[in-house]
């Protein structure tokens, strides 16, 4: 029961990356049929962002009160309402009204679906999660180009992406009684509760806000995430103009090549949750983390055009187990009575990486050139790599509170 259940959660996250694409790839004809502007996309973007962190913030007390199969369902719905209502959008004024609900619909789903493969399963069904999240990014583009080719428009690309959700829906209705039944069964195979987590589960509503914080590790483990999302983000927007502007590859090879990239993070994602059957978690990341890094060098080397694509593909394979493998040890390293409340501020600030950072460096580049490009890219995985190290290296104390 519990391996079809799994099916439903891969499903689910296929569902969450669905719609991440999905803006990007139809603006260049939205904007004019709705009488907005090119740059107005970003707006949404970031509206889209900003309603993920709030909810991912207050993921950990949702989960607490309602569960996470009733969060995941009602922001499944959330989310479909919300590209349904995309469809039929008459003006720029609704597709910000829209954004909210599917920003906060993203964030609780991620948040919840996190916390639960990290306390449920193993560390390699983490890695095929996020695997199938890339399915659902590319899904999109490919469901919204179909649409645009034919009759219907982008319009009819948003309808069935938000009926793709809507049936969902329904899975994940008919499924909600064994959310708490297959993690009660897993809970018993693994013996992982004993009577004083419980206790302490139980009193986790009036001491977390506190005493999270504190935890020793959460800090440095929080701007890892935030370096991680900011860096993803950052080569899958900025790569190609990078490749365009200062190595003088045409538009058309630099997105191929940026395919490519994401391809590395979902490939990769796929073979390192079998790699994580046999090697540790915590190595997985620190051996991802020195291939980015390797990427990130070759990026900087002076070599030919041809030679930075073997830096993304690099950056991309390395990225691959670190987002999933630091989620996936959240619970062990920072305990199961907090993995909740901590899921959704990890969520949060990673939203932040990925709504700060790659803006940030966009105005950079306008002021200068895309040349900054392979230093910046470097600097963001290095800090990434002394923050993780710096938690290792924190939680091989004893005490894992800080005073």
């Amino acid at each position: 029961m519990a391996t079809w259940f799994l099916i439903v959660i891969y499903l689910a996250f296929i569902s969450l990356g669905l719609p991440d694409s999905l803006l990007g790839s139809a603006w260049p004809v939205i904007w004019p049929e709705i009488g907005s502007s090119l740059g107005s996309a970003g707006l949404i973007s970031m509206i889209i962002a900003g309603g993920t962190i709030v909810s991912s913030l207050a993921s950990g007390r949702m989960i607490q009160r309602l569960g996470t199969g009733k969060i995941t369902l009602f922001s499944c719905l959330l989310t479909a309402i919300s590209l349904l209502g995309f469809s039929m959008a008459p003006s720029m004024f609704w597709f910000i009204v829209l954004a909210i609900p599917l920003g906060l619909g993203a964030g609780s789903v991620d948040a919840a679906l996190n916390h639960y493969v990290a306390e449920n399963y193993k560390a390699h069904h983490m890695n095929w999660l996020h695997c199938f999240w890339g399915v659902g990014a590319t899904m999109g583009p490919i469901i919204m180009a179909t649409y645009m080719a034919g009759q219907h428009s982008w319009r009819g690309g948003y309808a069935a992406v938000a009926t793709i959700q809507a049936i969902l829906v329904l899975i994940l209705f008919v499924t909600l009684p064994l959310w708490k039944r297959v993690a009660a069964i897993r809970d018993l195979e693994n013996s992982e509760h004993t009577v004083q987590d419980i206790h302490r589960e139980e009193k986790t509503e009036t001491t977390l806000p506190i005493k999270v914080l504190q935890l020793r590790g959460v800090k440095p483990s929080l701007l890892a995430f935030l370096m991680y999302c900011g860096v993803e983000t950052t080569v899958g927007l900025w790569g190609a103009s990078y490749l365009v502007g200062t190595k003088n590859v045409t538009a058309e090879v630099a997105a191929g090549w940026i395919s490519l990239y994401y391809g590395g993070i979902t490939i990769g994602r796929l073979i390192t949750g079998f790699i994580t059957l046999k090697v540790h978690n915590r190595l997985l990341i620190r051996y991802g983390q020195l291939v980015t890094v390797a990427g990130g060098i070759i990026l900087l080397i002076p070599f030919s055009a041809s030679f930075s694509m073997l830096g993304f593909i690099l950056i991309g394979l390395g990225l691959a187990p670190i987002y999933p493998g630091l989620l996936h040890e959240t619970p062990a390293r920072f305990g199961k009575e907090h993995s909740a409340k901590l899921m959704g501020y990890q969520m949060a600030v990673a939203y932040s990486g990925t709504t700060l950072l790659p803006p940030l460096f966009g105005l950079l580049a306008a002021k200068t050139s895309t040349d900054l490009f392979p230093p910046v890219v470097l600097i963001l995985l290095v800090l990434m790599l002394f923050s993780v190290e710096t938690v290792n290296r924190l939680l091989s104390k004893p005490d894992k509170v800080s005073g």
